[in-house]
Order: structure tokens, then sequence, then C-alpha cells
């Protein structure tokens, strides 16, 4: 190939134009300056560059002491703590970016006529990312401010006097180190309120089973309602019955506690059912006691009976009996009924305690129809095993609207067992959203959560 030559149309056209360039710059300017010029430009470079590090240095600088500066308490808020008796007061105030664990926060409380935070007095010192909302107790309908809030309620304790229809002067200091800044000084009374709003939920829920409830009444009322057998109560017709052919009494414990305990209160009513058939059949009734309480108001409940069966003539005042209050004493006293009487039905219905065991296995050595009834649930293998019969748990309660068969206890009942089936839905429901919470580590189920417990 040939070699292009150094002589050729476009070099020989640069190089005029070079030369014109230099003759002009060298017409213009004096020889040498602007070789001098182009010498100069790295320098203004290099000031240029560290005029704007100053700026840039001076203007973080600023921002971080800014940063620093303490800042006191925004939005304060203090007054008088709402749904309460009253002698108390609430604060607020928002957060603040200097929140840390090295920062704290001072409630400070004085006179109304105090005008200077010197004059106040320090009642509570906590760290700052403390006293939240979120952390305090109480339904998010009467929540006061926002989540992230911090709040504090100052009430009578060591150093604290509040008066109800006395005015305070309240503020909120913070402290980082050496450094202390204190807020706005506020004025509050405390006072009390007429209406606890924490409470409406109860309102709600009572309202709303009562009117189940009276609801199902009035369905009993119109219609028979179904009731699962119980074969416990199936059973009493029959132990009364045998008992009747025998010409043997009926035993019947009321269990270890007084009038006070539901389960003596459920003993008591089944009494009634079961003085009414005694009544009816002309069977021998023996009720021995341990509380004096109980025997009197068993005492009426069975004049009662014998009056509703038409045979007030056959009650006995004697047929209810006070032994002793002493557990084992009774025990014994009960067992030589037992071994002496031989009654065909024993009837043991309430609380028991270590005498269960030691009264049926006596009973069940006579040969009698055993019926045990015992929300004690302790004691219910000993029952089971030793009885004909076991009532477990709620079904002592139900012995009676079972064995009357009245409307009102009916339809109550029948409430009951709704509100009941409503709390175990709410309960698996909650379950499922706390279990689908943590597995896809979602937020949206606590906001479920938060609501059931707050209207629980």
């Amino acid at each position: 190939m040939l070699k292009k030559s150094a002589n050729c149309v476009p070099c020989l056209r640069r190089s005029a134009s070079r030369r014109q360039v230099a003759l002009k710059a060298s017409s213009t300017y004096p020889r040498g300056y602007a070789s001098a010029l182009h010498s100069l430009r790295p320098c203004w470079m290099v000031f240029l560059n560290i005029l704007m590090l100053i700026v840039v240095c001076g203007v973080s600088s600023a921002i971080v002491l800014a940063e620093d500066q303490l800042v006191a308490p925004t939005n304060l808020q203090a007054f008088d703590t709402p749904n309460d008796g009253g002698e108390s007061l609430t604060v607020n105030w928002a957060p603040s970016p200097l929140d840390s664990p090295d920062a704290r926060y001072q409630v400070l409380l004085g006179d109304a006529g105090a005008i200077d935070a010197a004059s106040l007095k320090v009642i509570a010192e906590f760290p700052a990312q403390t006293r939240l909302v979120k952390d305090l107790k109480g339904p998010w309908w009467t929540k006061t401010a926002e989540r992230n809030w911090h709040q504090f309620v100052i009430r009578n304790g060591k150093g604290v006097e509040l008066k109800d229809g006395t005015a305070y002067t309240v503020t909120v200091a913070v402290l980082k180190g050496e450094e202390r800044t204190v807020g706005p000084l506020l004025r509050a009374t405390p006072a009390p309120n007429w209406f606890n709003w924490n409470s409406v939920n109860n309102l709600v829920l009572t309202l709303l089973f009562g009117g189940v409830v009276f609801y199902s009444i009035a369905q009993a009322k119109r219609r028979e309602i179904f009731l699962r057998r119980i074969p416990g109560l199936d059973a009493v017709d029959e132990a009364i019955g045998r008992a009747t052919e025998l010409g043997k009494p009926i035993l019947y414990l009321t269990g270890a506690h007084d009038m006070h305990d539901p389960s003596t209160i459920a003993a008591a009513v089944i009494l009634g059912r079961v003085a009414k058939r005694t009544a009816a059949y002309e069977t021998e009734l023996l009720v021995p006691h341990r509380d004096p309480i109980t025997m009197a108001v068993c005492q009426e409940i069975t004049k009662q009976a014998y009056l509703e069966a038409g045979k007030p003539d056959l009650f006995k005042e004697d047929s209810n009996f006070f032994i002793t209050s002493d557990q084992f004493s009774y025990t014994a006293a009960v067992d030589g009924i037992m071994l002496r009487k031989k009654p065909a039905a024993n009837f043991f219905m309430g609380s028991y305690f270590a005498e269960a065991l030691l009264l049926t296995e006596t009973g069940a050595s006579t040969g009698a129809i055993q019926i045990a009834g015992t929300d004690s649930d302790h004691q219910l293998p000993f029952f089971v095993t030793t009885c004909d019969y076991t009532l477990i748990g709620e079904e002592l309660y139900a012995a009676s609207a079972y064995l009357s068969r009245e409307p009102v206890q009916l339809g109550t009942l029948r409430g009951q067992d709704i509100g009941k089936a409503l709390i175990l839905s709410v309960i698996g429901i909650g379950v499922l959203l706390a279990t689908l919470g943590v597995v896809t580590q979602a937020a949206w189920p606590q906001y479920f959560l938060d609501f059931f417990k707050d209207v629980k």
C-alpha cells in the first residue's frame, strides 16, 4: 500500500489555521500572557473546591448543632383525667426526634399562681422512650392522643395531693446530659366525672345479652325449646320411685359450701324439685346440713314444695337438720345414717372436697341409687367411679330448668347458651387471627385483636 504524503492537502490546511490563531493571539495579548493564563487555571480550580468545602462543612455543622440542641416538648396539653372519680390530671405531649435512651422527661407540678418553672416540684422522671399512649391500658375510644404520643397521669400519692376544683400549674421538661429545657406552663383543674366511658362496652354487652335472654324467654313461651337429654336428671324419678317401692328414705346432701356458692344455690333449687316429687309419692326425705343458714333456706324450700304438691301435712321440720360444720365429723355422721337407715337413693349435689369418696363409697356399699352433681372438677373422677349418674359442671345449673320445664328458666338457659356460643366464636376467631399474623408477619390481624381486647 502507498503511504500518505506528509504534505497532503488536509495537513497543510490544519497547520495554516494554527499559525493564524497564533498570530492573532500574539497581536492581541502581550507575549507570554496566554501561556501564563493557562498555567494559573489549576490554582483557580483548587481555590473554588476549597471554598465549596468550607461552605458545605459550615452548613452541615449548623445542621448538627440544630439537631443536638434540646427542644422543649411540643403540643403540650394538661387537662382533667377523663372517666375517673377525680383528683387526677393527665398530661400529653408530642414525640420528639431527640427521644433516645439517654434523654429523660420530667413532669413538674405546682400551685396555680406559679409563674416560673423553678418554683415547680418534680413529681416524676422517666426515660424519653417510655410513657407512650399505645402502652397504656384502656380502650381505643377513650384515647386522648395519638398512639406514639407521650402521656402521664398525675394521681395522689407520695408527695402529691390533688384536690377537686383546685387549679394547678403543670409542665414537662426534657433532659439530656447537662442540658435541660422546660415546656410552657399550663393550668388544669381536676374534677370527678359522672360517666366512665371506659366501661361503655360492658353496658353494650349487658344490653345485648339481656336482649337475647328476653327474646329466648318469649320464644320459650310460644313453642317448646329443645334441651339435650341429661341421663342423671332423667333418673331422678326412677330413684324416687324405687325408694317409694322399697319403703326407704331418700338422702339429699347440698355440699360443703354455704349459700354464697352458686353450686349450693343450684343444689337447693334441685332440692325443691326432689321434695315436690317425694311429697307426691309420700316418701321420707332426709337432708343433713353442715351450715345453719343453708339449713334454714332448705327448710323453707322443702316446705314450699310440699305446699305446691298439696301435701302440707306431710312436711316435717326435722327433715332438714344440722349436724356439724367440721368436715370429717359431718362425713362420719352421714355415713352412720347411710348404714342405719339404708336409704334407697342418695343425692350428692353441690361442692365437695376430700369427703366425697368417703360418702359415695359408703352409699354404694348399701346398694342405693346414687346421683351426683358438682362443679368441683377435682372430685369428678370419684363421683363418676362410685355413682350411677353424675351431673358434670354446668349440668348442675341447668337441672332446675330441665326438671321444671318452666318457660322463664328454659329461655334463660337458652339465652346463656347463645351468649357462651358467641364468646367461644370470638375466641376461635381471635386464635385464627393471631396464628395468621404470626405465620404471615402481617400487621392487620393485630388491629382486630386489639379491637376484641377493648370490647371484651
